[in-house]
């Protein structure tokens, strides 16, 4: 069979008009009263051929093309299956076929289009035209026609028209196009908003950052559509399947046909009849979607709830995971150091002089104590004659006096101290007044609000969780007892991560989650990848194999649930679509099974349950209990 079997049963099938169908149904109906309720058998036959012809021609049309090209479809085993029953004498079991086929088509093709709905509406979240400032004036104008640098307007209640940054006003923007979050998000002058999102109660004016075309909204489609084409390997192998299934049926139904009337002297129409009901059997349909409508259901369910799947590989990949490994900074923790404490005879002279010190420094932990500094209104004074003791500290004079801030091992080397370099798994910069420590200050990478519970998940669901991080040993070692992980490696560097991911695959397939930028070569190296924080990402949406649109870390376990209930449904799609087919398959072998009720049950009937199953993947929701 050909691959044009995986939607729609084969061909080309547009959107045509119901009336064919209604039409072939009323002469059918028609056909049959006639037929039993007066018996005038000609009139009755006239009207089921003229019902196979109307509901028929289409399916004929496109199984002959199929054959001449050298292709077997469904179309042209149920033009064969119609004409033979017509032959024989079951014109209404002919007619029944190819109107109950094309009805399953209309059905299939409408529940298939169901299950993409959720992506192909994503552009239409977009307005058409945008209100740009030019001349002094407000115009409207086509969004495609708007360049970078130009500024539109928003007001209350309309939908952003294109990606740019806030130049005036402020407001709160419902985002759950594209993050899925349900709670609209503040924002205000420099920051982004993107394109599709909704201005729920305030005046904005957004200068344009991206064209129509290279919107967040466009790639996010871009790339999901990419995604519903990709094939992950249990689809692969149900083509492939399905290629030899299809002629082995054929073949026995040729057998069925020849040889009872010929080696044992049976009637011919008896066993060419069940021969035609074998031959409807041998269509793969509702086994050649079972795969890829639950891929697809998969991926449009995951982008509604802000999760970009880059294709059916990852969903699959995603069900079998054993090991989670998480990058910590930024990941785990919100990667912004602050000053948890300050310790000294005088606090406040301890951080004066600590801000003071690092008050030319743009490291991150110089940010923080300036930080504290700021909110505790200490007043920081100019130090002069700065020594810089690159990623150790610094030494400068204040007042007459030399002062050092630094790490304990910079303290060690100046003879000025020795000490370990944390206390309670945070970082400790220790503060001297010449030669004579005054105090220290504590400072930690604060955790994500509901990471341990989300570690927990994981781990309830079967999953082993270590995190990976360059930081030293105590501090990773209090992180990971905080959190609950199963295990921890510290002080690695971007490419010890890689070897530590491989490390980890002696447990199984690994999925590696970080932000996407100091991790991608981890990202790259695990079975999966997922980044956070995609949305406004340019390196998190190309590395990723998944990518969550907002740093939300409860998606990891709605992906993990989606992805196995979604290889949960493939499995009963591919057992339920090759029990129906083999059972109708033998009991046509003894003539329990008739033309119509094949098509019924074995085309129409079966490729919609298929169908359904999938759609059932919706339910599955970010936060609810694993299951599906």
């Amino acid at each position: 069979m050909s691959d044009e079997g995986r939607h729609s049963h084969g061909g080309d099938h547009e959107e045509p008009s119901w009336a064919p169908l209604v039409a072939s149904g009323a002469l059918i109906a028609a056909g049959l009263v006639v037929r039993y309720a007066t018996g005038m058998a000609l009139v009755a036959d006239t009207m089921l051929l003229a019902a196979m012809l109307v509901s028929g021609y289409g399916v004929a049309s496109a199984g002959l093309r199929s054959l001449l090209s050298g292709g077997i479809t469904i179309d042209l085993l149920i033009t064969v299956a119609a004409v033979g029953a017509a032959a024989i004498g079951h014109i209404e079991e002919g007619a029944s076929v190819v109107f109950l086929f094309s009805l399953a088509e209309r059905l299939e093709d409408y529940a298939s289009d169901r299950a993409r709905h959720g992506i192909e509406a994503l552009m239409d979240l977009r307005p058409e035209v945008a209100v740009v400032r030019r001349g002094g004036e407000e115009v409207s104008v086509p969004v495609e026609d708007v360049l970078p640098g130009e500024v539109f307007v928003l007001r209350p209640g309309g939908r952003v028209p294109l990606d740019g940054v806030i130049v005036e006003g402020s407001s709160s923007l419902d985002q759950a196009a594209i993050t899925g979050e349900s709670v609209p998000v503040p924002r205000g002058p420099g920051e982004e908003v993107y394109a599709g999102t909704m201005n729920v109660d305030g005046f904005l004016a957004v200068e344009v950052n991206r064209m129509a075309g290279e919107t967040m909204l466009a790639r996010i489609q871009r790339l999901v559509e990419e995604a519903e084409e990709s094939r992950s390997q249990t689809e692969a192998f149900v083509d492939r399947f399905s290629r030899w299934y299809t002629p082995s049926v054929i073949m026995v139904a040729v057998l069925v046909a020849a040889v009872p009337p010929l080696v044992l002297g049976e009637p011919l129409d008896l066993w060419v009849y069940r021969a035609l009901v074998m031959l409807v059997v041998a269509c793969p349909c509702a086994l050649a979607i079972s795969t890829p409508v639950a891929m697809v259901s998969a991926i449009s369910s995951a982008s509604r709830n802000g999760v970009l799947v880059k294709g059916g590989a990852h969903i699959e990949g995603m069900s079998r995971a054993a090991t989670f490994a998480f990058d910590k900074t930024g990941t785990l923790t919100e990667g912004r150091l602050e000053v948890v404490g300050v310790q000294g005879d005088e606090p406040r002279e301890v951080l004066r002089c600590a801000a003071s010190l690092e008050s030319k420094s743009e490291h991150p932990i110089a940010r923080a104590i300036l930080e504290r500094a700021r909110s505790e209104g200490v007043d920081v004074p100019e130090a002069k004659g700065f020594k810089t003791y690159l990623g150790r500290g610094v030494t400068a004079t204040l007042g007459g006096k030399t002062y050092c801030v630094g790490n304990p091992r910079l303290f060690t080397e100046l003879g000025i101290v020795n000490g370990g370099a944390e206390a309670d798994g945070n970082t400790v910069i220790l503060v001297s007044e010449d030669d004579r420590v005054i105090g220290s200050l504590a400072l930690a990478d604060r955790l994500k609000p509901g990471v341990g519970s989300i570690v927990s998940e994981l781990r309830r669901r079967g999953a082993w969780v270590e995190m990976l991080t360059g930081d030293n040993e105590s501090t990773a070692a209090t992180v990971a007892e905080k959190l609950g992980v199963d295990g921890y490696r510290a002080g690695l560097l971007p490419e010890e991560k890689v070897e530590a991911v491989k490390a980890l695959r002696g447990r199984g397939p690994v999925v590696m989650v970080g932000d996407g930028v100091n991790d991608a070569p981890a990202l790259a190296a695990a079975d999966v990848g997922v980044a956070m924080g995609a949305m406004g990402s340019d390196v998190a949406l190309e590395t990723a194999d998944i990518a969550l649109m907002r740093d939300d870390l409860s998606k990891v376990p709605y992906v993990l649930d989606l992805s196995r209930a979604t290889m949960r449904r493939i499995r009963e799609n591919i057992a339920l679509s090759l029990a129906v087919k083999l059972g109708i398959a033998a009991l046509a072998l003894f003539g329990f099974v008739s033309l119509w009720v094949a098509v019924a049950v074995g085309d129409m009937g079966l490729s919609l349950a298929v169908i359904l199953n999938s759609m059932r993947l919706s339910r599955v929701k970010p936060g609810m209990p694993e299951g599906g």
